[in-house]
C-alpha cells in the first residue's frame, strides 16, 4: 500500500480529476490528495532555462521534446461500462470552468473506451508527443501524473533524494502549466520521460538522439539507386514502350533523381529538424510504391518473353484473355504511374524550403583488412596476459580429494571480452595437455536441459546436433555421462543468462561423474548467476587500461606500423578511446570504421559526435556501435538490419542469409565474371571488416558467423521500422512492417490482420494451416521471400502463384507434400525454390522450364530422371538433388550453361555423373551414393576444370581420386574425403594442386599414408585427419614419425579415434 500526497490547486485541478476515469488511479493503492493553494498566478516561476532542463540524469538527449517519442508498456487497467458511466456522470457534475472542456472530456472518454482495447492490449504503440501533449491538455494531465508519481513510489524511491527530485522537478512542471500558457507543457513531458518502468506508464526511446524512424530510413538512397537502376534496365524500357507508358516512366525518373540527389543530405540533417524527419517518412512510402509499379514492370517483361518463348497457342490465348493483356493492363497501369508521379512530385516540390545540399554519391566506403578466422591466439588479444594467467591458475590448480567438480566464473559486463577471454584459454597449450577432454558450450538464453544436452554432445568435432535432437532425455543423459566418465575435461558454458537454481543443479549432477579435478569455466553479466554456479570466487573481469585500449585501436585503424606517420590522428584516437571505457568491443567497432580512413575530418566526427553527450553508464557500449553502423555505406546497412529476424548467438550460413538480402533486392547486379553470391559474400566481409559480426570462418563454399548479442541489440533497434519479431500470438504488426518472422509455434498467429505490404515471412512448422495460408498468401500479394520449410501441408493453395514478386520459396522438409500446384510455374521472378527432404514429392510440375529467373534449385523427387524442360533454366547456378533413390541419371541431354555448384546426396541409384556440366563447376559435393563409380564417370579423361572446392563422403566405390581431377591443378583450394571406407591412397599429383588451402581426411581407415612430398603444399593452411588409425600415429604431432612432412601446415588437428567414441584432439597451431 502507498500513500501519496500531492500538492493540487483547489480551485482546478481538484475539480477537474474529477472528470478523470477511475481506472486511471492504482486500484491497489490509497491515493491521498492533499488540497492546497499554488502561489499566485502573478509569481512566475523563472522558465528562460530550468535548471534540469538539459543536464538531469535521466533525460536522454538535448532533443525537443515536441520531438521526442514515447511507448506505452503498461499494463494498463481495463475499462469497464460502469466506470465509463461514473467517468461520463462525474464529468457532467464536476465544477468546471466552462462548458467546453466538458464537451471534451466526454469526446476523449468515448475516444478511450472504443481504442482502449487497441491500445492497451498492444505490447508497444509509438505516440507522437504532440498527439500525447493534446491529449493531456484535455485530460489536464492529472491521472498521466498520478500514475508517474505512483510508479515513483512503487519503486521505492520515496526516502532517497531521487525520489524528492522526481517530486520538485513535477510540482514545478505543474507551477509552469498553471502559470503560463498551455505551451508549457512541453516541460513537463521531459520530467515525465525520465520514467523508465518497464511495468507501469511510459517508455522514452530516444536512446540515440534518433528516432527509429530516422535510423531505418538512412538507406533510403540506397532504394533510390536501386530503383533508378531498374528504371534505365532494358527490360522496364521495352515493358514501358509495349504499354505505352514510357514518357510517365520518365518522368518518374527525372523526379526520383531529385530526390535522390538531397537524400543523404537529408538523411544527416532530419535528426534536429521534425518536418523533414516528415517529409523523410513520406519520400519512404512513395518509394515503397515506386518500387512496386516497377516490380510489376519487370513480371510483365517476364511472363511476355516467357509467353513469347516457350508457350504454345493455347497458352497465349489464355495470355489475351488475363489481365496482362495490353488492352488491360495499359490503363491500369498508367493511372497507378499517374497517382504515383504526382506523389513524388509533391515531396520532390517541397525539398527546396528545406535548403538541402545536393550529393548523389555515398562517398562512404568500407576498407576491407584481410579475413581472420575464429581461432584466438595470443597476438591478436591485448591487455589480456594477467587475467589469462590467473584464470590458467585456478583451472589448473590440483584440487586434491575435496571438490570433484570446480566451477570458474568470469563476471563483466557485455562487450567487455569474457568470451574472448575464454577462448583463449580454451585454446592454450597447458590447458591440451591436462584436459584430455574439451567441450565448449554457448548456453545464451536458453537453459533447456535437453537442449543443454544436445549442444554439450554435438560440440565434438564432426558431431552436428542433428545427430543428437531425436534421441530421449535418458539416452541424451547416459551418452553425456558415457562420455565424462574416466575423463578429466574441461566445459566452457558461454554466456549464460539462466537464474534458475534449480535448473543448473540438474545439470551440474550430470556432469558431476569424476572426482579427477575436472572444470567447468562459466561467463556471464550477472554476479548473481556466478555466486549460484561458482565453486570458487567469481573472476570480475575489468576493462581495458588507456594505454592497452589505444594499442587495440591503433591495432584495428591502421595497418601495422601506419600510425606512426599520423601523430595527429593517434591524439584524437587517444581522446575517441577514452570515450570508449575500456570496452574492446567498442574499441574495435569504432577502430574499425576508421581503417586506412587519413581523414583528420572523419577521425573528429567519431571523436565530437554528440552522441558523447547522452547520458551514459559506465557500461554503456551502443553508442560506439552506432556510431560505427554511421559510417557503413547505405547498402550495407538495409542488409545488416535482416540480422534482427534471428535470435540472438543464432549461428548465420551464408546460403539462407543471401538469399533473403537476394529476395529482398539488396543486392545489386553483379559484375562481368562475378554471381549475386560473390556480391553478398563481398557484403559480408565488408562488415565483418568492421567487426559487426565474430567467429566469422570461411568454409570455402559458406561462411559461419555470429552477431556479438550487443551488435544484434543494434540491428533490432536500426530494423525496428520495417522488421518485427513476433513474440506473442496476440501482438499487433504495423502497417510499416515489411518483414516478419515469427520465433515459434506457441507465438505464431493464428489469425491476425497481415500488412498488405509484407514482403517477407517466415513461420515455423506447423504454424499454421492451409486455410490461414491460403488467405495469406492472398492478401500478400507483394511477398518476395516465403518460408514454408518443416510444414505439414499436403497441397498448396493455388493462389501461390499470384505471387509474381516472390523471389524465394522454401518447403523443404515437407513430409506430407505430394505435389506442387501447377500454377507455381507461373512465379517467373522465383531465384530460389526449395523442396529438398520433401520425401513424398512425386515429381516436378508441367512447366517448371518456365522458371526462367531460377538461381537455385533443392530438390527431393520420385522420379527417375529430370524433365527435359529443365534445360530452360539458362539461370541456373546451384542444383542440390537429395534423397532421390530413384534417379538413375542426372541432367541427360540436358545443357545449364550457368551451373556452377552441384550437390548430390542419397541418390542410391545413381551410377553416373554428367560428364557435360563438370567442366564448368566450381564446387562439387557428393554424397551417400553408393552404386557412384567416380572413376568411370568420365573415362579417366584430362582436361581442364575450375573446380575449386571438392567433398566426396560415404561412397564406398571410391578408392582413389580419380584422375579426370588433376583438370582442377590451378584451381582447387579445398578437398574432404570423408567416410570412405575403400579408400586407400591419395595419388602422387595432389602435391601438384598449388592452390589447396584445405585437406581434410575423415573415417579412412585403409589410408595408411600421406605423399611424400605433401611439402610441396606450401599453401596449405589447415590439415584435419580424423578416425584414420594408421595416418594419426604416422603425423602425430613432435612425436610421430612423419610429422616433419607436414609441420610446415599453419594448423593441424589429428583425431586419434572415431568421433563416436568422444577422442581426444591432438591440436598443433602456430600464431
Amino acid at each position: 500500500m502507498s500513500t501519496i500526497f500531492l500538492n493540487l490547486s483547489s480551485e482546478y485541478l481538484f475539480h477537474l480529476a474529477l472528470s478523470l476515469p477511475l481506472s486511471c488511479l492504482p486500484s491497489t493503492s490509497n491515493l491521498s490528495i492533499s488540497i492546497s493553494q499554488f502561489p499566485s498566478k502573478t509569481r512566475k516561476p523563472e522558465l528562460e532555462t530550468p535548471w534540469w532542463w538539459p543536464s538531469y540524469s535521466c533525460i536522454e538527449g538535448r532533443v525537443d521534446p515536441s520531438q521526442l517519442e514515447f511507448e506505452i508498456t503498461s499494463r494498463a487497467p481495463q475499462w469497464s461500462t460502469v466506470e465509463f458511466i461514473i467517468c461520463l456522470l462525474l464529468t457532467l457534475l464536476g465544477y468546471i470552468p466552462g462548458i467546453i472542456y466538458a464537451l471534451y472530456a466526454i469526446v476523449f472518454s468515448i475516444y478511450a473506451v472504443c481504442v482502449c482495447d487497441v491500445v492497451y492490449q498492444t505490447r508497444k504503440i509509438r505516440i507522437d508527443t504532440r498527439v500525447l501533449t493534446a491529449y493531456w491538455i484535455l485530460q489536464c494531465c492529472c491521472a498521466e501524473l498520478l500514475i508517474a508519481t505512483f510508479s515513483i513510489g512503487q519503486k521505492g524511491l520515496s526516502k532517497s533524494k531521487q525520489e524528492e527530485e522526481f517530486y520538485n522537478d513535477i510540482q514545478f512542471a505543474i507551477m509552469t502549466f498553471m502559470a503560463y500558457d498551455l505551451e508549457q507543457i512541453r516541460l513537463l513531458l521531459v520530467v515525465i520521460s525520465k520514467l523508465h518502468f518497464h511495468s507501469s506508464c511510459l517508455c522514452f526511446h530516444s536512446y540515440f538522439n534518433l528516432s527509429p524512424q530516422t535510423m531505418a530510413e538512412s538507406v533510403l538512397f540506397s532504394v533510390a539507386e536501386s530503383l533508378l537502376g531498374k528504371l534505365a534496365s532494358r527490360a522496364v524500357e521495352e515493358a514501358s514502350l509495349a504499354y505505352g507508358v514510357y514518357d510517365d516512366l520518365d518522368d518518374m525518373k527525372q523526379t526520383l533523381s531529385l530526390i535522390k540527389a538531397v537524400l543523404l543530405d537529408a538523411d544527416q540533417k532530419q535528426q534536429h529538424n521534425n518536418e523533414l524527419r516528415e517529409w523523410v517518412r513520406q519520400i519512404k512510402h512513395v518509394l515503397n510504391d515506386a518500387e512496386n509499379i516497377v516490380a510489376d514492370f519487370e513480371c510483365e517483361a517476364l511472363r511476355k518473353h516467357v509467353v513469347n518463348t516457350y508457350g504454345g497457342f493455347s497458352r497465349k490465348v489464355r495470355h489475351f484473355f488475363s489481365t496482362s493483356n495490353p488492352l488491360v493492363y495499359r490503363p491500369r497501369m498508367a493511372h497507378q504511374l499517374k497517382d504515383l508521379i504526382n506523389k513524388l512530385d509533391k515531396v520532390a516540390s517541397d525539398r527546396q524550403k528545406f535548403g538541402l545540399q545536393i550529393n548523389d554519391v555515398d562517398t562512404r566506403v568500407v576498407h576491407r583488412r584481410e579475413l581472420t578466422d575464429s581461432h584466438v591466439t595470443d597476438s591478436e588479444v591485448i591487455g589480456r596476459d594477467d587475467d589469462k594467467e590467473k584464470i590458467l591458475k585456478l583451472l589448473l590448480k590440483d584440487e586434491g580429494e575435496h571438490e570433484s567438480l570446480s566451477i570458474i566464473p568470469i563476471v563483466g559486463i557485455g562487450g567487455l571480452g569474457k568470451t574472448t577471454l575464454a577462448k583463449l584459454i580454451f585454446n592454450d597449450e597447458s590447458i591440451d595437455n591436462s584436459f584430455p577432454l574439451k567441450r565448449w558450450v554457448c548456453v545464451s538464453e536458453d537453459f533447456e536441459l535437453r537442449n543443454l544436452l544436445v549442444k554439450i554432445l554435438s560440440s565434438a568435432l564432426n558431431s552436428t546436433q542433428e545427430m543428437y535432437k531425436n534421441l530421449e532425455m535418458q539416452q541424451l543423459k547416459d551418452h553425456l555421462r558415457n562420455t565424462l566418465a574416466g575423463q578429466k575435461f574441461l566445459l566452457v558454458l558461454d554466456d549464460v543468462w539462466n537464474e534458475d537454481r534449480v535448473k543448473w543443479i540438474e545439470l551440474k549432477n550430470l556432469i558431476k561423474v569424476n572426482g579427477n579435478g575436472s572444470k567447468v569455466l562459466v561467463t556471464t553479466r550477472s554476479h548473481s548467476i556466478a555466486s549460484m554456479m561458482g565453486t570458487e570466487s567469481p573472476y570480475d573481469l575489468q576493462g581495458l587500461s588507456r594505454d592497452d585500449s589505444l594499442s587495440l585501436f591503433v591495432k584495428w585503424a591502421f595497418k601495422e606500423g601506419e600510425e606512426k606517420r599520423y601523430p595527429q590522428l593517434v591524439e584524437i584516437a587517444k581522446e575517441i578511446v577514452g570515450k570508449c571505457v575500456g570496452l574492446p568491443l567498442a574499441i574495435r567497432t569504432l577502430g574499425s570504421s576508421l581503417f586506412l580512413k587519413i581523414n583528420i575530418e572523419e577521425w573528429e566526427f567519431i571523436r565530437d559526435n554528440e552522441i558523447w553527450n547522452l547520458p551514459q553508464k559506465d557500461d554503456d557500449i551502443l553508442p560506439a556501435l552506432k556510431l560505427s553502423y554511421d559510417q557503413i555505406p547505405s547498402y550495407l546497412k538495409q542488409c545488416f538490419a535482416c540480422f534482427s529476424l534471428s535470435g540472438k548467438d543464432f549461428i548465420f550460413i551464408t546460403g539462407h542469409i543471401l538469399a533473403l538480402w537476394e529476395a529482398l533486392g539488396f543486392l545489386p547486379s553483379p559484375k562481368k565474371g562475378q554471381t549475386l553470391n560473390d556480391v553478398g559474400n563481398q557484403f559480408l566481409r565488408e562488415l565483418q571488416s568492421r567487426s559487426l559480426l565474430q567467429d566469422f570462418v570461411d568454409f570455402g563454399t559458406s561462411y559461419v558467423f555470429k552477431l556479438h548479442d550487443l551488435v544484434h541489440d543494434l540491428s533490432v533497434y536500426v530494423a525496428k521500422d520495417e522488421f518485427q519479431v513476433l513474440t506473442s500470438p496476440n501482438q499487433s504488426i504495423s502497417n510499416d512492417v515489411r518483414h516478419l518472422f515469427c520465433m515459434d509455434n506457441d507465438k505464431s498467429p493464428k489469425s491476425i490482420y497481415f500488412p498488405k505490404s509484407l514482403k517477407s515471412i517466415y513461420f515455423p512448422p506447423g504454424a499454421i494451416n492451409e486455410g490461414f495460408l491460403n488467405s495469406l498468401l492472398s492478401r500478400c500479394k507483394y511477398l518476395r521471400f516465403l518460408d514454408l520449410s518443416s510444414s505439414e501441408y499436403k497441397s498448396l493453395p493455388h493462389c501461390i502463384g499470384k505471387l509474381k514478386h516472390l523471389r524465394f520459396l522454401s518447403l523443404s522438409n515437407n513430409q506430407n507434400l505430394t505435389k506442387l500446384p501447377g500454377s507455381i510455374c507461373n512465379l517467373q521472378n522465383l531465384q530460389c525454390l526449395q523442396v529438398n527432404r520433401c520425401i513424398k514429392l512425386e515429381k516436378l510440375p508441367k512447366g517448371i522450364g518456365n522458371l526462367i529467373s531460377l538461381r537455385q534449385l533443392h530438390i527431393t523427387t520420385k522420379q527417375s530422371n529430370f524433365p527435359k524442360e529443365i534445360a530452360n533454366l539458362t539461370s541456373l547456378e546451384i542444383l542440390s538433388v537429395r534423397d532421390c533413390d530413384n534417379m538413375q541419371s542426372l541432367l541427360e541431354g540436358i545443357q545449364l550453361p550457368s551451373l556452377i555448384s552441384l550437390y548430390i546426396e542419397n541418390c542410391g541409384s545413381l551410377k553416373t555423373l554428367p560428364w557435360h556440366v563438370i567442366p564448368n563447376l566450381e564446387t562439387l559435393n557428393i554424397g551417400n551414393c553408393h552404386k557412384l563409380e567416380l572413376s568411370k564417370s568420365l573415362d579417366n579423361q584430362i582436361f581442364k576444370l575450375r573446380l575449386k572446392f571438392i567433398c566426396l563422403q560415404s561412397l564406398p566405390q571410391l578408392v582413389s581420386l580419380p584422375q579426370w581431377l588433376q583438370g582442377s591443378v590451378n584451381t582447387l583450394r579445398s578437398l574432404l574425403i570423408a567416410d570412405c571406407c575403400n579408400f586407400e591412397e591419395l595419388p602422387r599429383w595432389l602435391s601438384a594442386l598449388i592452390c589447396l588451402k584445405t585437406l581434410v581426411i575423415q573415417i579412412t581407415p585403409k589410408l595408411v599414408s600421406l605423399p611424400d612430398d605433401m611439402c610441396c603444399l606450401t599453401n596449405l593452411e589447415v590439415l584435419e585427419i580424423t578416425g584414420c588409425p594408421d595416418l594419426c600415429e604416422r603425423y602425430k604431432p613432435e612425436v610421430g614419425p612423419d610429422w616433419p612432412k607436414i609441420s610446415h601446415i599453419k594448423r593441424v588437428f589429428i583425431e586419434e579415434v572415431s568421433s563416436d567414441e568422444d577422442p581426444a584432439i591432438l591440436n598443433n597451431t602456430k600464431s
